[in-house]
């Protein structure tokens, strides 16, 4: 009677000492992990960009943040214009990406014209898409848009001030990235809008429209409102566009509805908080840093979020 006493207890305290290792042995692998793997929670975002300088800084911007939060984020930088990333959205091959609101409503879904204010853009823009399965987040302060520039010898030599302007010049060039000749955001808009003519369009590489026009291979060129050439003083004049047919361009980050759910109120908040940091003096600043100081857009983004506390 004894010995079944003494075997029923080692087997207890066998019992006890193999729990105890188990709690033990979970508690070191939990502390051993990495700090990605304890933290992550939910999908995978898949974030992608577009194919140009601010597109990767903000990329970079939301990728950092929403990592620092514990998200686990899959980068794909430069994956092409909009109709391409559009579409890689829309298959599932990434799950979000920066896009512009006038962008959305004119390229995307066809629209020949945006609506008479930002606001009214960004309103169709969360509609059309979310009939599509996709969530616009919160827009940015600031707005990108495709605008006409032109040296200031040649606005003097002309007297342009707006894009109808150039109807007076007779036969020019006009310069842009090759997806420029068939929007309605850009040459196409402008020719049809405003009755031009007598202009031949040039495609020009991303980055090389200044370069263009200081050689007089084009007269007029297509390019992005907060480019750092124009900040002043510039050598360059953009030309008003009363017609608004680039549209109103603020950026608004697009996600997978179902992914955007999955995630939750912290993923939300933590997109729309970086977004509402987005002035236009901050992009300008970190497009010029990227551009002219030859920066990374992941210095750039780092430095950017740890001075408004985000990171």
């Amino acid at each position: 009677m004894i010995r079944k006493h003494t075997r029923r207890a080692a087997k207890a305290a066998f019992a006890v000492s193999l729990a105890v290792a188990i709690v033990i042995g979970l508690l070191a692998a939990a502390l051993t992990r990495p700090a990605n793997a304890q933290r992550s929670m939910g999908p995978t975002i898949i974030l992608g960009t577009k194919n140009f300088g601010e597109e990767y800084i903000l990329g970079q911007l939301y990728k950092q943040a929403l990592e620092a939060k514990g998200f686990h984020v899959s980068y794909k930088e430069n994956i092409g214009a909009t109709e391409i990333v559009h579409a890689a959205l829309t298959s599932g091959k990434i799950n979000m990406y920066p896009e512009y609101t006038g962008v959305v409503v004119q390229v995307v879904y066809h629209h020949t014209s945006s609506p008479a204010t930002a606001a009214a853009t960004f309103k169709l823009a969360k509609q059309l898409e979310a009939a599509h399965g996709i969530t616009a987040l919160s827009q940015t302060p600031f707005f990108d848009t495709d605008a006409l520039a032109v040296t200031n010898a040649n606005a003097k030599k002309y007297g342009l001030k707006s894009v109808g302007d150039l109807k007076k010049v007779g036969a020019f060039k006009l310069g842009g990235p090759p997806t420029c000749k068939t929007r309605t955001t850009c040459f196409l808009g402008y020719t049809k809008q405003y009755g031009i003519t007598k202009a031949t369009f040039v495609p020009l590489g991303i980055g090389l429209s200044y370069t263009a026009l200081d050689k007089g291979q084009v007269l007029a060129a297509d390019v992005f409102s907060t480019d750092p050439p124009l900040a002043k003083p510039s050598k360059y004049t953009l030309l008003a566009d009363p017609k608004h047919v680039t549209g109103f361009q603020n950026v608004t980050p697009l996600v997978k509805t179902s992914v955007a759910k999955a995630l939750g109120t912290k993923f939300t908040s933590t997109v729309n908080a970086v977004s509402a940091k987005l002035t236009l003096p901050a992009i300008t600043a970190m497009n010029k840093a990227f551009y002219v100081d030859k920066q990374s857009a992941k210095s750039i983004a780092k430095a950017f979020l740890k001075a408004n506390g985000l990171l």
